[in-house]
């Protein structure tokens, strides 16, 4: 029994693996190689498709903006919700609940039912196709999944530690900062790790929202057709490299990460 669990573990594993495998394989051969029929293990790997991806402006600055906007939405979505997760964990007023489900349903509603009233407003006040205003946009969706998740975190502290902090004569931001803050890491690290996810696959606002200045890389890899066809080797290049930024964020934060996921709601 327990050699059938682990063969179908294995299993379960080369399932997953594959298709990142093969993802690397066709980032290391040309197109008229990738065409011509299967190849477990190229036969003539090259790296042109990488170099064209780091040699053509049009590409690293599509990577450029999509690190931008998932930087600065990741980093604006954290630092709202610590708060708002404090106030809706440790104070009770009036209609809490409600807007807690409110924050909640923002976050069930699809993307493509805010597209018109953003690039309407975007355009109206200047921040069409700039890297702003995707971060905005997926505030929308990332900072109700953030206070959601810190609220949890949050919850699990005993008020305890509230009143001895008080107590002992510390304010309310030493306490929040210096105290609080390290004992939610997890959650912390937890959020960051969810913020940068949605905002660094989403396509539909990235790609509505931005023109020539501000495209997005998930954008760039939609307009690989050229007069000759498809450039499977260049396309499959970018989509290696935009793995790179998920795994690095899962590096920094596989810690909390773990702790997060064991102790969290989510």
């Amino acid at each position: 029994m327990r050699r059938a669990s682990n063969w179908l573990l294995w299993g379960y594993c080369v399932y997953l693996v594959l298709p990142l495998y093969w993802l690397v394989t066709m980032a290391l051969r040309n197109n008229q190689d990738i065409v011509a029929g299967l190849e477990v293990i190229p036969a003539n790997p090259t790296l042109a498709n990488f170099a064209e991806i780091f040699g053509n402006p049009v590409w690293y600055q599509g990577f450029a903006n999509s690190l931008s906007y998932v930087v600065l939405n990741t980093l604006i979505s954290v630092l709202v919700a610590l708060p708002a997760a404090y106030a809706f964990s440790r104070y009770r007023f009036m209609g809490d609940r409600h807007l807690f489900f409110w924050l909640l349903t923002n976050r069930m509603a699809p993307p493509a039912v805010f597209l018109l009233p953003f690039f309407q407003l975007y355009s109206a006040i200047g921040l069409f196709d700039t890297p702003l205003a995707v971060a905005l946009a997926h505030c929308l969706f990332t900072v109700p999944l953030a206070v959601w998740i810190l609220e949890g975190f949050m919850s699990a502290v005993p008020r305890s530690l509230d009143e001895m902090a008080r107590l002992d004569g510390h304010r309310l931001g030493y306490f929040f900062l210096r105290i609080f803050l390290p004992t939610i890491r997890g959650g912390v690290g937890v959020a960051v790790f969810f913020c940068f996810m949605f905002s660094w696959v989403e396509l539909l606002l990235a790609r509505t929202l931005t023109g020539s200045e501000a495209k997005p890389i998930v954008v760039v890899m939609t307009r690989t057709v050229s007069a000759s066809g498809m450039d499977w080797g260049v396309l499959a290049a970018a989509g290696v490299l935009t793995i790179v930024p998920g795994v690095a964020v899962v590096w920094f934060v596989r810690r909390h990460l773990v702790k997060g996921f064991a102790l969290g709601r989510v």
